[in-house]
């Protein structure tokens, strides 16, 4: 069972590598569940990441406190309204696919939104 945290770990985290390089994809959200996978299945490989210098302060900022640091709360919702403006002009949707997509998209930013920001170091 280890080695298949370990294996959906790393998936995880070549999916956040990705992320990284293209602007619709997210990161830190697949680096978050890279963590939970690690912790799961090698403690090492944990560790490697909450010790990370640039990734892992958020990932460690989410565990303690449930939070998004504010430039990560601007970084999704901007890729949220890249998305659907990709979305809008590439399938030119009608009005109620239009609105239902719409109003996905809005609740998933108003949650991010609605994140504390962190307190303190992380």
């Amino acid at each position: 069972m280890r080695l298949f945290w370990v294996a959906l770990g790393c998936f995880f985290v070549a999916l956040g590598v990705i992320g990284a390089l293209l602007p619709v994809m997210p990161t830190t959200i697949f680096l978050i569940l890279a963590a939970g996978c690690f912790a799961r299945g090698s403690e090492r490989l944990e560790a490697w990441l909450l010790d990370h210098p640039r990734v892992g302060p958020p990932i460690r900022q989410w565990r303690e406190q449930g939070a998004i640091p504010r430039k990560g709360k601007i970084a999704a919702c901007a890729g949220i309204a890249f998305g659907y403006g990709v979305f809008w002009l590439t399938v030119r949707p009608h009005l109620p696919l239009a609105l239902g997509v719409a109003l996905g998209m809005a609740a998933c930013a108003l949650w991010i939104v609605s994140r504390p920001a962190p307190v303190g170091p992380a």
